[in-house]
């Protein structure tokens, strides 16, 4: 009999311009290749740059993965919203998206890019639904 999967639990610990994420059982360090998650670059951030300043896209908050299944472009497609759902942020990159059921998921932005003032780029943590995130940690 295979063991039983343990349930993922993560700290969000500030760093720079986002988080880095942390074993909450071990205080390991837990890279973005982790298999156990995705780490991603939000697509299409450059069409949304309004939207994108939203303080519902700020690091350490949650957002929400709206399945497309009517995108006349993929119908994979997995837009980025803020969790309130009034504006997007972009979607998941196409060949994550074709790997994952946005259902199983939860979704935590991460780490951003700035110009000139703006956030021109995020990356966003895509978790198992089980996946403890604890609060971020200064």
């Amino acid at each position: 009999m295979a063991p039983a999967r343990q349930r993922l639990r993560l700290w969000l610990e500030r760093t720079g311009s986002g988080y880095r994420l942390r074993d909450a059982a071990t205080d390991e360090v837990v890279r973005w290749e982790d298999p156990r998650l995705h780490v991603v670059r939000v697509a299409g951030t450059s069409y949304r740059a309004d939207a994108l300043q939203d303080d519902g896209f700020a690091p350490g908050k949650r957002v929400a993965l709206v399945p497309e299944p009517d995108n006349a472009v993929d119908p994979h497609a997995i837009g980025i919203w803020d969790l309130e759902r009034r504006v997007q942020a972009g979607y998941v990159p196409a060949d994550v998206a074709r790997r994952v059921n946005a259902a199983e998921l939860q979704a935590v932005s991460l780490w951003e890019w700035r110009e000139d003032g703006r956030r021109v780029g995020l990356r966003v943590l895509l978790a198992p639904k089980d996946a403890w995130i604890g609060a971020p940690r200064a």
